[in-house]
């Protein structure tokens, strides 16, 4: 199944929200994930550009479009990016096929 790492930011107004009343936001990550069929690994409140960071299966990418239409759709985060990562085997598989494929490839420019 894909893995997606996703990344975002909280609102003022839910920064404000959850100061007043603290809450695990990875148990409501994890229940809209399963209802597309997909499951949290691992969610991470962060320093820096992002406040958090998301890493979830999700069966595939109109799935996870999905959750990340849904999660934004409300007032609690912004500036939501995602990134789809492979495994090393998944990115041994994609080295051995482009091997196969680069020597009939021309770059731009190239003769």
């Amino acid at each position: 199944m894909p893995i997606y790492i996703t990344q975002g930011r909280y609102t003022r107004e839910a920064i404000n929200g959850m100061i007043v009343k603290p809450e695990d936001r990875a148990e409501a990550v994890a229940r809209l994930l399963s209802k597309v069929g997909g499951r949290l690994l691992g969610y991470y409140l962060t320093f820096g550009e992002y406040d958090f960071l998301t890493i979830a299966e999700v069966p595939n990418d109109v799935q996870m479009a999905a959750v990340l239409l849904a999660a934004g759709s409300g007032r609690g985060v912004t500036g939501l990016r995602t990134t789809v990562a492979l495994t090393s085997v998944e990115a041994k598989g994609a080295f051995a096929a482009a091997s196969d494929l680069a020597p009939s490839f021309k770059s731009a420019g190239g003769t």
